[in-house]
């Protein structure tokens, strides 16, 4: 084990002249920093915090007397291991800087250029003295929560300071050099970025903006690391590619935006007033440079909107962008019209209203993009901890990977390291999940919209009534997941597209059944109540039959079933399905001890209905 020392100090010219002679290792030995403003009261506005690295602690110090954001500064304390060496400290910088963002004390002063996530020799061994930095730290209060408090926290989770995965890193440097050239020739460009659930398409696309503004407003190279991902583009010439380029991003989905909105308020250089709907950006006055799409599959058509003002915004932004009410044009049209380039990051499995953009257009923009070299595959699972394809497995059993619904002909497989069970009492998953949630946090029950929401109206009614166990809808649609009430409520497929749980007890409802003559996983539209999720289009004279609503419910359950980075538990409602999906997922065990805990548990965190 390593050991070692925090020295604190103020941050001053002065006091780090008496310092640096102190020691050999204050000027010539691999040290990580941490600056910031502690001696200030906290007030409403945020505190800074700066991370760091060097051979030459005492160097670098000056060094950042020289740099205005930093002057404000007032305490310097310096990680001192007699074992460091320049791999430790850099994956040490980059877990501070990760962890600093997630708390949400601080704004963190760093620079995007690329965080490291290379291998060295014992990490495993420095990884737990990590550990054991953070516990001092935290007790000198630069830390306010727990490890796994921030782990858990979509500051953490959206958060622009991630260590990227190798197709993630290769995908934003690809795109960075397509992006650069297109600025010096003045031509149009869209590129699409695919992938599964859980390969980080949202990170890629947070992190993307947050590394085009950095370049952009570094104007020297004092804070720069050759050793960097994308120090190659903090040279000159590249931000003065950059000198007075609009960039926005576009979230479709209410509470993921307001998640992202919640992270930019905290992140110098980026504002929430950079996060909008389709709906914003074709409203804007002026145009984009650049607008990068998350989820750009829940972008809508022309349809029916949830409101009369958002009914006449599609007809009057469509007027003005085209000259005519073309009822042709979708919210990629705007984007498209909106802006010279656009980054589009999609998973077309993952459309579940019929006001998403077509299938058809979407197959059309990874075809184009393929053609012309811009598209970018993420492949890399960073969300289930399973060792082999669980999200392929999923996507299998319930027929959506071959789109005919047939899965009889799936061969059961395991997941080691991965908890995927199914229960056959709602009750008992749902005590399982509270267990979980008591160990880890961030565990939630979800399900199909197979239920009215009888609760928006009357909060004594439930929602959801299976085998007496009696459950209520979430009562809000942004940030539910870390809403005070969520552990006792089950969220929908509107709550939880886009974000992590640690845990996930999935219901499927009996709007997705089992036919066993026909073979095949089939849907009952009358169990199916999201109004907007099967009206047909009158606007475009559409009708969705129930193959196309077979589609929708499929994805729906395809994404909830992929939330759980560590496990999930599936209750299945329609008698034949289960028993199809018996051979399938593994049976839940619980021992005896465990049930007897379970009404105890439940009561305990006053869940209703048990």
């Amino acid at each position: 084990m390593t050991s070692f020392e925090i020295e604190r100090l103020d941050f001053t010219k002065a006091a780090v002249k008496v310092w640096a002679p102190l020691d050999r290792r204050n000027t010539n030995w691999p040290v990580v920093y941490v600056l910031d403003d502690a001696k200030i009261a906290r007030g409403p506005a945020l505190s800074d915090v700066y991370v760091g690295e060097s051979r030459n602690a005492a160097a670098r110090m000056l060094q950042h007397f020289e740099s205005p954001e930093k002057t404000r500064l007032s305490t310097m304390r310096v990680i001192v291991d007699s074992t460091f060496n320049k791999s430790v400290c850099l994956d040490l910088e980059s877990y501070l800087i990760r962890m600093l963002a997630g708390d949400g004390s601080y704004r963190v002063l760093n620079r995007n250029d690329g965080m490291t996530d290379a291998d060295y020799y014992e990490r495993d061994v420095y990884r737990e003295t990590f550990r054991d930095v953070f516990d001092e730290l935290q007790r000198d209060g630069v830390f306010t929560r727990t490890i796994p408090e921030i782990e858990n926290s979509d500051l953490f989770k959206l958060s622009p300071f991630k260590a990227l995965s190798l197709d993630q890193a290769i995908a934003v440097e690809e795109i960075l050099d397509g992006l650069f050239q297109d600025l010096v020739a003045g031509g149009r460009s869209t590129t699409v970025v695919q992938g599964d659930p859980g390969t980080g398409k949202t990170v890629v696309a947070i992190y993307l903006l947050k590394l085009l503004v950095d370049i952009a407003t570094t104007a020297t190279a004092e804070d720069l690391d050759s050793d960097s991902l994308f120090s190659e583009f903090f040279v000159e010439g590249y931000r003065e590619l950059l000198t007075g380029v609009r960039i926005g991003l576009v979230v479709p989905q209410q509470s993921l935006r307001e998640s992202i909105k919640k992270v930019f308020r905290k992140t110098p250089g980026l504002h929430q007033n950079m996060v909008m709907t389709a709906f914003e950006v074709g409203l804007a006055v002026d145009s984009f440079d650049l607008l990068i799409v998350d989820e750009s599959h829940r972008l809508n058509q022309r349809a029916n909107q949830s409101s009369a003002a958002q009914n006449k915004n599609f007809r009057l932004i469509t007027e003005k962008l085209f000259g005519r009410d073309d009822k042709t044009k979708t919210q990629l049209d705007w984007i498209t019209a909106q802006s010279a380039h656009q980054i589009l990051l999609l998973d077309e499995a993952q459309s579940v209203r019929p006001s998403d953009l077509p299938p058809e257009v979407l197959m059309e923009l990874v075809h184009t993009a393929k053609n012309e070299r811009r598209h970018h595959p993420l492949t890399s699972q960073m969300r289930v901890q399973a060792a082999s394809d669980y999200v392929g497995y999923v996507r299998r059993i319930l027929g959506t990977a071959g789109g005919n619904g047939m899965t009889q002909a799936v061969p059961a497989e395991t997941f080691d390291g991965y908890d995927f069970r199914m229960f056959d009492s709602v009750k008992e998953m749902r005590h399982a999940i509270c267990r979980r949630d008591a160990e880890v946090g961030l565990s939630r029950v979800v399900a199909g919209f197979a239920w009215p929401w009888k609760s928006k109206t009357d909060k004594t009614a439930y929602d959801i009534e299976i085998g007496g166990c009696q459950l209520r809808w979430n009562n809000t649609q942004t940030d539910w997941i870390a809403s005070p009430t969520s552990l006792g409520e089950v969220g929908s497929i509107h709550t939880v597209q886009g974000y992590d749980l640690n845990y996930a007890g999935v219901i499927i409802g009996p709007d997705l059944r089992f036919d066993t003559l026909k073979g095949s996983v089939v849907v009952d539209r009358g169990s199916y109540f999201d109004k907007k999720g099967k009206e047909n289009n009158t606007v475009l004279g559409k009708k969705y039959t129930d193959d196309d609503l077979l589609r929708f419910v499929r994805n729906i359950y395809a994404v909830l079933l992929t939330r759980g980075i560590r496990g999930t538990y599936v209750y299945v409602c329609d008698p034949a399905l289960r028993e199809h999906l018996r051979g399938l997922i593994p049976a839940n065990v619980m021992s005896t001890a465990a049930r007897e805990d379970s009404p105890v548990l439940g009561r305990e965190v006053g869940l209703p209905g048990v």
